[in-house]
């Protein structure tokens, strides 16, 4: 499926009531488009929270992987790849993004699982957004951001049949 398919995949109201469903609280701000990290600390103003870093890759085994970390945070895909036991790293397609999670360039997130029935993504997600009070995601779009504690992030990612796989990334991975 391309960008242009009128298969339907999930909106953010969709996403919003999927997490009302499982009673999550959250928080959402609308802003300006926001399609990297250094955009989103540019311009999306005060939001409260961790806010993170999302990519979206695919091994030489054809797994793909969806590594949602703080957003500072340094990603060696050689280094990730001997800690995942995983195949060779690189970024996923833009078309297999959309196939797969539902989502465009630029909207990455862990939300997307909602759009994954399939279960072919293996989300890796960094202990210290696991953790926090609040962190901040694309519900969908990159037009809005979602405020979720990572207790709550993780109880959705479990009900939607993707456990994380939790991973200190402040630990040097040589």
């Amino acid at each position: 499926m391309t960008e242009n398919s009128n298969e339907t995949k999930a909106s953010p109201k969709d996403l919003l009531k999927a997490l009302d469903a499982l009673g999550i609280v959250t928080k959402s701000h609308s802003h300006a488009p926001l399609m990297t990290v250094e955009d989103s600390q540019r311009l999306r103003g005060d939001i409260k929270g961790l806010h993170s870093k999302n990519l979206f890759l695919k091994d030489k085994k054809k797994q793909l992987w969806l590594i949602v970390c703080e957003e500072n945070v340094v990603i060696n895909l050689k280094s990730l790849k001997t800690h995942l036991g995983s195949a060779a790293l690189s970024f996923a397609k833009r078309d297999l993004l959309f196939d797969v999670l539902g989502v465009l360039a630029g909207s990455v997130t862990p939300f997307s699982v909602l759009n994954d029935s399939h279960a072919r993504v293996r989300i890796v997600l960094d202990q210290t957004l696991a953790q926090a009070k609040l962190v901040n995601f694309h519900p969908l779009i990159n037009t809005q951001t979602t405020t979720i504690s990572g207790a709550d992030l993780c109880k959705f990612l479990d009900a939607y049949g993707h456990a994380p796989i939790v991973m200190d990334f402040t630990k040097k991975m040589n």
